[in-house]
C-alpha cells in the first residue's frame, strides 16, 4: 500500500476528499494514520493550493494515508500528473513527519516558478486558511 501525504484539496471534508475519491471510483477507502508535516511552504492558487518543498522554511501541515494500489492512478489524475508530460504538479517520495517519527510518503509538490507573485499560505494549513478566507470574502 502507498503511503501520501495530501496537503490540500485531498484533505478530508475539501473538494476532491480522498475518502470520496476513492468512494467514486468504487475503491476501497484510504487508512488515515494521522496528521502529519513537512518542510515547505504553501501558496495560494485560488482553489488550491501549492506545496514548495523547502528544507529552509516552516511547516505545512497535511493528512497521511495508506492507499489501495488502485486509488494511485486516481490521484495522479486528481492532480494532472501525467508520464512523460511537464505538469503543475509533479509526484515524488520525501520523508514526511508523523507524530514526530520520519516515514517515507508520496506527495505533490510544484516547482519553486510556478509560485511566484503567488499569497503565500504563512500557516501552512489550507484547510483553515481556506475557511478563513472564504469566511471574509462572504462578509465583504
Amino acid at each position: 500500500m502507498p503511503r501520501v501525504f495530501v496537503y490540500g484539496t485531498l484533505r478530508a471534508g475539501e473538494v476532491n476528499d480522498l475518502n470520496r475519491a476513492a468512494d467514486r471510483h468504487g475503491i476501497q477507502p484510504p487508512i488515515l494514520l494521522g496528521t502529519g508535516n513537512v518542510s515547505g511552504r504553501l501558496h495560494d492558487f485560488g482553489t488550491y493550493p501549492g506545496l514548495v518543498l523547502d528544507a529552509a522554511a516552516g511547516s505545512v501541515i497535511g493528512d497521511i494515508y495508506d492507499i489501495p494500489d488502485a486509488l494511485l492512478p486516481v490521484l495522479d489524475e486528481i492532480e494532472e500528473v501525467y508520464p512523460g508530460q511537464a505538469t503543475l504538479f509533479i509526484r515524488e517520495s520525501r520523508v514526511v513527519m508523523l507524530d514526530g517519527a520520519p516515514t517515507d510518503c508520496l506527495l505533490y509538490p510544484v516547482a519553486e516558478s510556478a509560485v511566484a507573485g503567488l499569497a503565500r499560505i504563512d500557516s501552512g494549513d489550507w484547510v483553515a486558511y481556506r475557511q478563513a478566507r472564504d469566511t471574509a470574502a462572504a462578509a465583504a
